[in-house]
Order: structure tokens, then C-alpha cells, then sequence
């Protein structure tokens, strides 16, 4: 894990508020459903590199 438990807890519930927000937004016509999706795609995959899930690229390297 990259950041410690008590920070990835925090984390974890600022990124439920986006979550909401972000669909808030969605269902109001303020943004579109594609931006609404890379909005939560990015910042979950922040999250999980947080916890050390996530690497950027990772994909793309030569096994």
C-alpha cells in the first residue's frame, strides 16, 4: 500500500462524494455520460494506486 490505512479510509470517502457528485452532475445534463465515466475511471484509478493496485502503463510492458 502506498498511503497509509487512515489516508486510503479518507480517500475512499472523498472519492464516494465525487462519485455522487459526478452523477449528480450526469443526471442534471451538466455533463455528458463519456465524461461522466472518465471522471470515475481516472480518479478510481488514482485510488487504487493508492493502494498499490494500480500501476500506470503496466499493460503496455514487455513481459
Amino acid at each position: 500500500m502506498k498511503a497509509p490505512m487512515d489516508v486510503m479510509k479518507r480517500l475512499e470517502l472523498l472519492f464516494e462524494e465525487y462519485e455522487k457528485e459526478v452523477y449528480n452532475k450526469l443526471s442534471s445534463g451538466l455533463i455528458a455520460e463519456n465524461t461522466a465515466k472518465t471522471y470515475l475511471l481516472h480518479t478510481g484509478n488514482f485510488i487504487k494506486w493508492c493502494r498499490d493496485e494500480f500501476v500506470p502503463g503496466a499493460r503496455n510492458l514487455k513481459k
